[in-house]
Formats: structure tokens, sequence, C-alpha cells
């Protein structure tokens, strides 16, 4: 059995939804020595996201944002948590609907995902600074 973990930092990145299944497999290659097994990403922020969707039309991702802006929308009179600003109560809802966490199959030493999916950072903050993320592969 075969377990590694590693805390990665990300970069800051502008509010919106971002690929970053790449940067995952750049920073932790343990993902190559596992034959069968699993890769668990886990984001240890409450104003920020991650989800599995389209890799390959970057305008799947510009609609992501714009329909999470308009279901979770700022500046809500009912608001109470408003003192990092007006994107910051919205951030943590859409934190809570999208997620912490994403767990991928792996094959082969690769992550085994559809054609056409990536991992997404969802940062839903106007400056939400460097992401820190948790990476567990485990398998045979």
């Amino acid at each position: 059995m075969i377990f590694e973990q590693k805390e990665i930092q990300l970069p800051p990145y502008k509010r919106g939804f971002h690929l970053i299944t790449e940067t995952i497999l750049r920073e932790f290659p343990a993902v190559k020595s596992i034959e069968k097994g699993f890769l668990k990403v886990f984001i240890k922020h409450t104003s920020a996201s991650l989800t599995i969707n389209e890799n390959a039309d970057p305008t799947v991702r510009v609609d992501f944002e714009s329909h999470f802006n308009k279901m979770v929308a700022e500046n809500e009179p009912y608001y109470i948590h408003t003192y990092e600003g007006s994107d910051d109560m919205p951030a943590h809802i859409k934190s809570s609907l999208l997620g912490s966490s994403v767990e991928i199959p792996i094959t082969n030493g690769r992550l085994n995902l559809g054609t056409w999916q990536g991992i997404y950072l969802c940062e839903h903050r106007d400056y939400g600074g460097s992401r820190k993320l948790v990476l567990s592969a485990f398998g045979v």
C-alpha cells in the first residue's frame, strides 16, 4: 500500500474558476507511482472551493462565474457577516455549495478523469490571496 501526502500553496488567482489539474500533477508526482488508487484534493479555506468540470472550453468557467454570482448575489440586506467586504459572505456560501474536496481515481499512474474533465480552483473572493491544498494519494 502506498500513501503520500503533500501540502502545496497555489499563487493568488483572480476571482473565477481556474483549471489546476496540471499544477497538481506537477507538484505531486506521487500519482505516477500508483497503479490503482485515489487522489484526494482538499482546500484549506472557507471562501474558495474545488470542483471537477469541463477542461476544454474556457467559456464554461466564465459561465460558472456568471451563474454563481447571480445565484448567490452580493450586498444582500440580510447578510450580517460583512466584515471583510461585500464578496465575503457570498464566497462562504459558494464554497459550501461546491465543497472543499474532490476525489479522483488513479489508474496506471494517471488521474482517471473523463476526456473533458479537469480540477477547478473556484476562487470566490475578489482578492482571495494564495490558497493551500492538501494532496493525499493512496493505493497500490
